[in-house]
């Protein structure tokens, strides 16, 4: 296939060849058939997820704690539908979360970086706000920022996934049901460039406006709600388990997506819950080991709260999937290499706390210890040189905001874990995709990433509707 007929199969959708009608239309309407109508859609998004993420996260769970991951167990129980997911974007073999998600959300491909923009300026209705005007209740729940690219291309359209401080004012107007993730600096007027208390204005439109585990806990669902637990992404969950304060304060994703969920059922015309893992893509970035698999495992916990509550709701489909892979890890051959994987059993900590606690003036035996007692394995006199060389020179990369020796130190790590990587960025792979509940009999063996939001459509009994 040529180049521009390859990205042309994306953009086709903009003038009314939609996915439905290339991919699913052939397997029939089912709007007439309220059995087989989703009223309920619960969509789950291991953000930056590679293969490679998905299979050592179940080795370590079936080594450490004697299962399988929620992910693979479905598998492995067959109970759901299972694709892969091709990801380009309308410009670039390899997406970005934005144009990923927007694929999903908007139902066409856009360029990297945009929000349900379409490469001549289309502007598709997101699906949030479609299932909105049909009377569903609908949210966000993430473990970055809650105007971060991928829920904001379920919700909003903008040319730039970088206008933050505009999306949290565009959720205001929008008074969607619940949103709960991290942000806080684009609400805060102390913290925002034009100082507008966009806290005070959610709670004089009827929010309930929350900055705590304790504060979600306590709401009785009355409002519709809108939480931020950090002032950009949530702390790594490998980072929030060891930490019995940061515990306290911030919520797992699995328990922000139950509240979600607690609070959208309770809407007799049903709901539409978008769930990303979104820092299991930064820890990625970051070829951070230990980051990256705890917090696949606390994507994993919210997989199997939507699937309880799809399970006991017949009326509910669930779809777990990937935008993207990133970095593509995994663990390879070596006489150590099931030891030293073994070593992640026990680690405490993610490499981006660990960089955070060490200064220029650790000597190399400080730095020895303090990686042992915190993640398992001793590193040599020479590594921890490096290290801390690091520091003086610096290091550039997405989401290492104070330029930490990040790449450098996972280098060194992989002689320890077993664990390499590929690169520091997306990749161009095929994902995985995974349904469960009514409408997943409708799911092909291979789908293209903006075909799925007229599957959600249709399975949902609504009209594929197109352009704002």
């Amino acid at each position: 296939m040529k180049r521009r007929e390859f990205f042309r199969k994306g953009v086709l959708s903009t003038i009314g060849l939609g996915a439905l009608g290339t991919s699913f239309h052939a397997l029939g309407s089912i709007k007439n058939d309220p059995k087989r109508l989703a009223k309920n859609i619960i969509f789950l998004v291991s953000d930056g997820m590679s293969t490679g993420t998905l299979a050592m996260t179940d080795i370590l769970l079936q080594n450490k704690e004697g299962r399988s991951s929620e992910w693979i167990k479905l598998y492995e129980e067959n109970k759901v539908r299972r694709a892969l997911m091709e990801t380009a974007s309308a410009n670039s073999y390899i997406t970005d979360s934005a144009a990923a998600g927007s694929a999903w959300g908007g139902g066409m491909r856009v360029k990297n970086g945009a929000l349900n923009v379409g490469p001549n300026g289309e502007k598709p209705v997101p699906i949030l706000q479609k299932f909105k005007s049909e009377g569903k209740s609908v949210g966000c729940v993430t473990s970055v920022q809650i105007t971060h690219a991928t829920p904001a291309s379920f919700c909003v359209n903008n040319s730039s996934r970088n206008a933050m401080p505009v999306i949290a004012e565009n959720y205001l107007e929008l008074k969607f049901d619940c949103m709960l993730g991290g942000g806080l600096n684009y609400f805060d007027a102390q913290k925002r460039n034009d100082k507008k208390d966009l806290i005070s204005a959610y709670k004089e439109a009827g929010f309930d406006f929350v900055k705590s585990k304790e504060e979600l806990f306590a709401l009785n669902g009355s409002k519709p709600i809108m939480g931020v637990f950090a002032e950009e992404g949530l702390p790594y969950a490998i980072d929030r388990e060891n930490n019995s304060a940061v515990k306290a304060s911030t919520p797992s994703l699995s328990e922000m997506t139950e509240t979600a969920l607690q609070h959208l059922s309770k809407n007799p015309q049903g709901f539409v819950l978008q769930v990303e893992g979104g820092k299991v893509d930064w820890a990625a970035h970051a070829n951070d080991t230990a980051a990256l698999l705890y917090d696949q495992v606390d994507f994993d916990e919210a997989v199997k709260v939507a699937m309880e509550f799809a399970q006991k709701n017949e009326e509910t489909l669930v779809i777990i999937t990937t935008d993207h892979g990133n970095s593509n890890p995994g663990l390879f051959y070596g006489n150590q290499a099931n030891r030293n994987f073994e070593k992640l059993f026990a680690t405490k900590a993610s490499n981006e706390w660990i960089l955070n606690q060490i200064t220029p003036e650790f000597s190399t035996r400080q730095l020895i210890d303090f990686v042992q007692s915190h993640q398992n394995y001793v590193i040599s006199e020479e590594d921890a040189t490096t290290i801390i060389q690091g520091f003086t020179l610096g290091e550039d990369g997405l989401y290492n905001t104070n330029r930490l020796p990040v790449a450098s130190y996972a280098k060194i790590q992989s002689t320890y874990t077993s664990v390499q990587w590929a690169g520091t960025n997306h990749s161009a792979d095929h994902v995985e995709l995974a349904m469960f509940g009514p409408g997943s009999e409708l799911l092909k063996g291979f789908v293209r990433n903006f075909e799925l939001h007229n599957f959600m459509l249709h399975v949902a009994g609504m009209p594929q509707r197109w352009m704002v």
